[in-house]
């Protein structure tokens, strides 16, 4: 099956004004400030996103395009860009309705609190999906991740993630000389060797 990537979309939605809800008028929307997002069942956020619609939440759900190729036919499918998260902006007081919907399996929560998203941090992700820049979800990678080069003149590398300035390198280690080599590689070409 081939894969390419081709143009974005994105679900984010403001409930209409004419539908009732249930105790809407007890819910004041967020001052889009802060957000929280929660973890739900695969392929089941686009369900999740309108129920939380309905009951009077905002929304945002961004999605990418995907053509998938199979030997039959070519089928465009618009896919979360955070998979199994929805992020979502309301009264937290009624996280209970929220946790009864079968697809959802908690708030995102540190401390036993739930997170808050910075509204910072998602304005940067409505301004890359609104952008005409091709953009797809990518492993997150930090400083210190032991990765491989996935395709390129690279191919099959190991090396340990390092920053410097505004670009990724990776370190190959010579370990019985005690020396290394940095060289910049497109982020899009990694993937993380999986520790055993």
């Amino acid at each position: 099956m081939n894969n390419t990537k081709e143009v974005v979309a994105v679900y984010e939605t403001s409930p209409p004004a004419d539908v009732e809800r249930p105790d809407t008028q007890e819910m004041p929307r967020a001052a889009a400030s802060h957000w929280n997002a929660l973890y739900c069942r695969h392929q089941h956020e686009k369900t999740i996103a309108r129920q939380l619609e309905w009951m009077g939440f905002e929304i945002f759900l961004p999605l990418y395009r995907q053509v998938r190729m199979w030997s039959d036919r070519r089928k465009e499918l618009a896919l979360p860009l955070f998979p199994c998260y929805v992020f979502f902006a309301g009264n937290l007081a009624r996280r209970l309705d929220i946790l009864n919907a079968p697809e959802v399996h908690s708030v995102v929560a540190t401390g036993g609190k739930a997170a808050i998203i910075p509204a910072e941090e998602l304005d940067a992700v409505r301004r890359i999906v609104a952008s005409a820049l091709p953009f797809e979800p990518h492993p997150f990678l930090q400083r210190g991740d032991r990765v491989i080069v996935r395709s390129g003149p690279l191919k099959g590398i190991e090396g340990i993630v390092a920053c410097k300035k505004d670009s990724l390198k990776i370190v190959l280690s010579v370990d019985i000389l005690g020396r290394s080599v940095a060289v910049e590689v497109d982020e899009a070409l990694l993937e993380r060797v999986r520790r055993t």
